[in-house]
């Protein structure tokens, strides 16, 4: 086995078939010795595991294209939006779209905004945004839609460190509002 990615309903398994043939010199092909190992992993398993780990802290400067508009869809004061993001805590349901995309819910219905129409062309990496009950950040500069709250300072996705992604499914966040001087004191961009 080389990787597993999770998703919302499924577990995508990464195998290489050459050390699978040559290591355990099956008859089968290697992808039904895979499944057949890993169904019979998962008829085992009665037990749900849970591994604790340590919230996440995200520091965001919360000055996002979008906020004003979702405050004004919502009724409410930015203040107040800024209030609701940051007084939960997420889970990474999933990493994708892009390498180190954190899907993370469930944002508050008081501020839950569908994505736009038509993305943006350009999201500046470390963005912050809301779509639907989802909110995420944008590890990479990239096209997108959803409504752009703010910026962390944080770098999400770095190649060149040994855990490229900040986030994995599985984990907790917690967002947290900080200062544009701050923002500029921490930047990683």
């Amino acid at each position: 086995m080389v990787d597993i990615v999770p998703a919302y309903h499924s577990l995508a398994v990464f195998y290489d078939v050459v050390k699978i043939k040559r290591r355990y010199q099956i008859e089968v092909t290697a992808y039904d010795f895979v499944r057949l190992f890993t169904e019979d992993l998962i008829g085992q398993t009665n037990t749900t595991i849970v591994t604790k780990r340590d919230v996440i802290t995200i520091p965001v400067y919360y000055n996002g294209a979008d906020l004003d508009n979702v405050a004004q869809q919502h009724q409410l004061s930015t203040a107040e939006v800024i209030a609701i993001h940051t007084s939960s805590s997420y889970r990474v349901f999933m990493i994708g779209f892009l390498p180190g995309f954190a899907y993370m819910g469930k944002v508050d219905e008081r501020i839950a905004t569908p994505r736009h129409a038509a993305p943006r062309t350009q999201v500046q990496p470390g963005t912050v945004g809301i779509a639907g009950f989802q909110t995420g950040i944008y590890p990479l500069q990239s096209p997108g839609g959803w409504q752009l709250l703010g910026r962390t300072p944080l770098q999400i996705f770095n190649v060149q460190k040994i855990k490229p992604c900040l986030l994995q499914a599985g984990d907790t966040v917690q967002f947290n509002a900080i200062s544009k001087t701050d923002f500029d004191k921490l930047n990683e961009y």
